[in-house]
């Protein structure tokens, strides 16, 4: 369901996949307050509308609503239709949903009392101890995180590129830093941007997938804790780059909002999910002619590795 809100021809335009909550829906509320027309997108319709209505109740306009699950492809290819007919462009991509791509053992307690005392390196221990890693969570992870976002960014690609200067941010992770992966002749391939092609990207992925089925992750020099969700970011970072090479003309980069206080790390942050999104807001609003290709690491631009 859409929304009827102005959009003089020079207002920017942006996209924010899964924005009905946490740090989506924070960004949205911060690129609208800066006077971008706002997509909020998210997989439930009572949600999204709901959290539209939650923006205009603290006086944020320029927000409308409609529905995306980024691992349909209907769903991609109807909000490609509506961002053609109704703006004709799109200036900003933040790609933000994501899952955990594993199995929460235990009901999320947004109580944060537990967490006191604890530094972060034992607050990551603990939601490590708190899921279940199955495949089938893992082939979840990997085809959400990883090729629902590559289908989104495919699909609305053509509406960027109508764009003075289109923008991609990805939402990423330090779990995505290549360092998880001890496997030396993958990691070296995920960060030669060169060679680097979307078919070895999927063979990788394959692979993984295969080896954790048969149990191998450490054998094979797989991540571990989490591993899904960093195999899922490693190669969207690795994909990026690849994609700021192949279109010069728009500025792709990654930004990591820090370890923030969310549903999928169960509240074991350390940073509000509003301090988290303007790191990503920060990225997504770069002048014209900035960094491509880039990982940003809480707003500051660091290595992949």
């Amino acid at each position: 369901m859409e929304g009827a809100i102005p959009s003089p021809p020079n207002t920017r335009i942006a996209v924010v996949t899964g924005g009905n909550k946490g740090i989506g829906l924070e960004v949205c509320r911060l690129l609208a307050s800066g006077g971008v027309t706002v997509v909020l997108t998210a997989r439930d319709e009572t949600r999204g509308l709901a959290a539209v209505e939650k923006l205009r109740g603290q006086g944020i306009s320029g927000v409308v609503f409609h529905q995306l699950e980024i691992t349909d492809a209907s769903s991609i290819a109807g909000l490609a239709d509506f961002l053609k007919t109704r703006f004709g462009k799109l200036d900003i991509l933040v790609n933000n949903a994501a899952i955990g791509g594993v199995e929460y053992v235990q009901e999320l307690d947004t109580n944060e009392e537990k967490f006191s005392g604890l530094d972060v390196y034992q607050r990551l221990e603990w939601m490590v101890k708190s899921v279940n890693e199955t495949f089938d969570s893992a082939k979840e992870g990997v085809q959400t995180n990883y090729y629902g976002t590559k289908h989104v960014i495919e699909a609305l690609l053509p509406l960027l590129q109508s764009s003075s200067e289109g923008k991609i941010v990805n939402v990423s992770s330090d779990y995505g830093l290549l360092t998880f992966i001890k496997n030396e002749g993958v990691r070296q391939e995920l960060n030669d941007i060169e060679k680097l092609t979307e078919q070895r990207l999927d063979e990788l992925l394959d692979k993984f997938l295969t080896d954790f089925e048969a149990g191998a992750l450490e054998a094979h020099g797989w991540p571990n804790g989490f591993a899904a969700y960093k195999m899922a970011k490693a190669t969207m970072n690795a994909y990026s780059r690849i994609l700021a090479r192949r279109h010069p003309e728009l500025r792709v980069n990654c930004a990591h909002p820090g370890y923030v206080k969310t549903d999928m790390t169960m509240s074991s942050g350390v940073l509000t999910p509003e301090e988290g999104a303007r790191n990503i807001v920060k990225v997504a609003l770069l002048p014209d002619g900035g960094p491509t290709g880039v990982y940003f690491a809480k707003g500051k631009e660091a290595s992949f590795m």
